[in-house]
């Protein structure tokens, strides 16, 4: 919301300079994004008029012109100025005046004397381009300060406000607001109820009362739409952002800008009967004023004539409608449209508009006759014309119910100690009328305050009207308890150490991912999509967190980052049976070499196994309470050969693997690139170390070489030995695996290392015997494996 300091002024009087009353807004909650002067610092300019122009005895373009600047005698000034000619009112920069980048001194321009120099807008630094001298209005007194006659000792204030203070997009509110901070005097013209001069009227019928609660209309008659807009409401409008249109759609802007009500004007002879506000028909279309035709949809809210829409309520009006130059008639409306029905509606067409803007953000009911009664004071004095009587339509407006304020609430949530008689005075100063008993005050919302509905709300403007930098901040006083920390669950935070140790860099990537990485990559054909994505390309919400991870790396490499370890903690979305689950992974990639580049050993790139070992970290295989299992399984995104479904403790947690070659291929990776991706919860969550005996007696090793068929994992081996628990064997572990020359074709051989204790005696030959053969006959049984010769 931007504005003139001086129009906020003349609304409100405070003693408060311009930085003052910036600083109190910001404090007061309307933070003041920017403040800046209309125009550039310079002195000594003044209003002056050229008595006469001759032509510069030495120069084609330049004039000697006589002007008179108040003084005694006329100033002789040249100037190259096209529009340069006697009778014109333009700035004069005296001798010793001080311009933007330039001083002005007596000068001999071609060898004629110049006292002053005559001034553009962009010499002013008013404007940043000029085609000539600033034209000023006949009756601008000569001699007078060029700063007073132009009104530049004036500031634009930018407010940034929050959704919820709609009330404060008008100079209306503004004020209000400042005379309830600074407990100044607010200086609100009356606002007359004008006499009618005609009985024509325009019939209303509002089919959509819930929509529409209230609308007001006011035919208009006789006016001259070619009057030109004063400039004071010129100046007003542009230092508000606006620019002068026409002096009827000026009126409009001028009220919507004052009183923060949206108003429109038809031309009258362009109307087919009377008015209506219904929804939009099927196949109806509408030309707008911005030149887009749109079509219209079941909930747009349209004002209607007989031979179809006009506008779209609250948006913008329609082209077939508006006014223009030869407009003599005119139908001004005045309504309040229910925030939800305006809500997007602009935005869905790409666009947004002053007027939707407050209407979607909530714009005072009780001001619609009042902003109508003030637009059609301001036709009839600039335009002239005749008043007809207004037509308004009343449904059932917004309920302003109570809302009850508690002094021990107040007190708990500030933690200030305020008296009754205080917070009287400030809901006093916001205009809220109330009432108050057993120290709890039932204060009645007005029309223009939206936001106010719930206790907090009334506790946040006690505070803000208080002033923040008047409550103490006061440290918080309490005993400080050691939670208990369960062993069995382990913090993220641990996995998140564990993976950084490993060489590993976090990442954080967005939740919202390209619907067709999910359908491609994922095979999810039924994403959950988003109802107003942020743009096209994450639109619907991931299944996986790899996606952020081949982003990040296509970033890195990008910028020659030959090697990436990354990981990423965050939440997955599932839809199943029409409920939305989300769900915590932990998800990592390696690129590029194994170890970062160093004189001492050779680069090598990483591999599978590199990978794995970081899972195996992850998930402590390691630990004898964990039964981590890798099997061979298939992933769209991954490599048919290259790819482990994970298992913990028999349960699926995860997928480990190579990136497919077309997704290689397709973002363009020179070297293998390898993901992971694991359920949290899975891993946070373990089974507490059990103690067992520790053998004193001297363990015994024994190594197998076992020839099975090719086909056969060796964690299946590994597994099974483990299930069976052989008396006397502790641990099997594989140490080497071969195929080739006296190994049968479609077969291999898995050298095992197998070792024997007993932690009541020292075993003997013929113990180690029994268990070895005990194990032979199990991987003979079960993998029909047989011992290499």
């Amino acid at each position: 919301m931007q504005f003139s300091e001086n129009w906020l002024r003349s609304l409100v009087n405070t003693d408060l300079d311009s930085q003052a009353l910036s600083h109190a807004l910001t404090m007061a909650g309307l933070e003041v994004e920017e403040m800046q002067p209309v125009a550039a610092s310079f002195s000594k300019v003044v209003v002056a008029r050229i008595i006469s122009a001759e032509k510069h005895p030495d120069a084609d373009r330049l004039q000697v012109c006589q002007v008179d600047v108040g003084l005694s005698a006329p100033l002789q000034i040249v100037c190259g100025a096209a529009n340069a000619r006697a009778g014109l009112i333009a700035p004069c920069a005296l001798v010793g005046a001080e311009l933007p980048g330039i001083s002005i001194k007596q000068a001999k321009v071609r060898g004629v004397e110049s006292f002053g120099m005559m001034c553009s807008s962009k010499e002013l630094g008013i404007t940043a381009e000029a085609s000539g001298l600033l034209e000023l209005d006949n009756d601008a007194v000569v001699g007078q300060d060029i700063r007073e006659h132009l009104d530049l000792n004036d500031h634009l204030f930018t407010l940034k406000l929050t959704p919820n203070r709609s009330d404060c997009l008008s100079l209306t509110g503004i004020a209000r607001d400042v005379a309830a901070i600074t407990g100044a005097t607010t200086q609100f013209a009356a606002i007359p109820s004008l006499a009618t001069e005609h009985s024509d009227v325009k019939q209303v019928m509002v089919n959509e009362s819930v929509a529409c609660p209230r609308y007001c209309g006011r035919l208009i008659t006789g006016i001259n739409a070619q009057a030109t807009t004063p400039a004071w409401m010129v100046k007003r409008l542009e230092r508000s952002g606006l620019r002068s249109i026409s002096v009827v759609v000026d009126i409009t802007n001028y009220v919507l800008l004052e009183l923060g009500q949206p108003m429109h004007a038809f031309d009258a002879a362009k109307l087919d009967g009377d008015i209506s506000v219904r929804f939009a028909k099927a196949g109806e279309s509408l030309a707008l004023l911005n030149d887009q035709t749109i079509e219209l949809k079941a909930d747009d809210l349209v004002i209607a004539d007989k031979s179809g829409a006009l506008a779209l309520a609250g948006v913008m009006g329609g082209q077939a409608s508006a006014v223009s130059e030869t407009t003599t008639d005119i139908f001004l409306e005045s309504a309040f449209f229910t925030p939800a029905v305006i809500a997007g509606k602009a935005r869905r067409l790409g666009f947004s508009t002053d007027s939707s803007y407050r209407f979607e953000r909530g714009v005072d009911f009780g001001n619609t006759r009042n902003a109508i009664e003030y637009a059609t004071s301001l036709v009839k004095t600039l335009c002239g014309g005749q008043v007809g009587p207004i037509t308004e339509v009343i449904a059932a407006l917004p309920a302003r119910d109570p809302v009850k304020l508690r002094m021990s609430r107040l007190v708990s949530v500030l933690g200030i100690s305020l008296d009754p008689q205080s917070v009287a005075q400030l809901l006093t100063q916001l205009g809220f009328a109330f009432e108050s008993a057993d120290d709890v005050f039932t204060v009645a919302p007005p029309s223009y305050r939206f936001d106010i509905t719930i206790e907090e709300d009334l506790i946040e403007e006690v505070a803000r009207l208080h002033g923040y930098d008047h409550i103490p901040a006061t440290p918080p006083v309490a005993a400080l308890n050691m939670l208990a920390a369960p062993e069995q669950h382990l913090h993220l935070n641990r996995l998140r150490d564990g993976l950084v140790a490993a060489g590993y860099q976090e990442v954080v990537t967005y939740s919202f991912v390209d619907e067709g990485w999910e359908r491609d990559l994922l095979g999810n054909h039924s994403p959950i999509k988003l109802k107003n994505p942020i743009a096209s390309n994450l639109s619907v919400m991931r299944t996986s967190l790899w996606g952020g991870l081949l982003d990040t790396l296509t970033y890195n490499l990008n910028r020659k980052q030959e090697r990436a370890n990354l990981f990423e903690i965050g939440a997955v979305y599932h839809q199943q049976a029409g409920a939305y689950h989300e769900t915590t992974r932990i998800s990592g990639l390696a690129y590029g070499s194994a170890m970062p580049e160093q004189w001492a050993t050779a680069t090598a790139d990483i591999d599978f196994f590199d990978v794995k070992a970081n899972v195996d970290s992850l998930l402590g295989a390691d630990s004898s309470t964990k039964h981590v299992v890798y099997e061979k399984a298939e992933h769209s995104a991954l490599h048919p050969g290259q790819t482990a479904r994970v298992l913990l403790n028999g349960k699926v947690v995860g997928w480990l693997g190579k990136l497919h070659p077309k997704w290689q291929q397709h973002y363009g990776f020179a070297k293998s690139t390898y993901l992971f991706e694991l359920d949290a919860d899975a891993l946070v969550n373990r089974m507490l170390p059990a103690y067992q005996e520790v053998s004193k007696l001297l363990p015994v090793r024994r190594d197998l070489a076992i020839v099975l068929d090719e086909s056969v994992a060796v964690q299946s081996v590994l597994s099974a030995i483990n299930e069976e628990n052989i008396p006397l064997i502790a641990d099997v572990a594989l140490f080497d695996l071969y195929q080739g020359k006296g190994v049968p074709e479609n077969k291999k051989s898995l050298a095992l290392s197998v070792l024997m204790h007993d932690t009541q005696k020292t075993l003997t030959d013929g113990d180690a015997d029994t268990a070895i053969a005990n194990l032979l006959q199990l991987l003979q049984i079960k993998f029909d494996a047989v011992l290499r010769n």
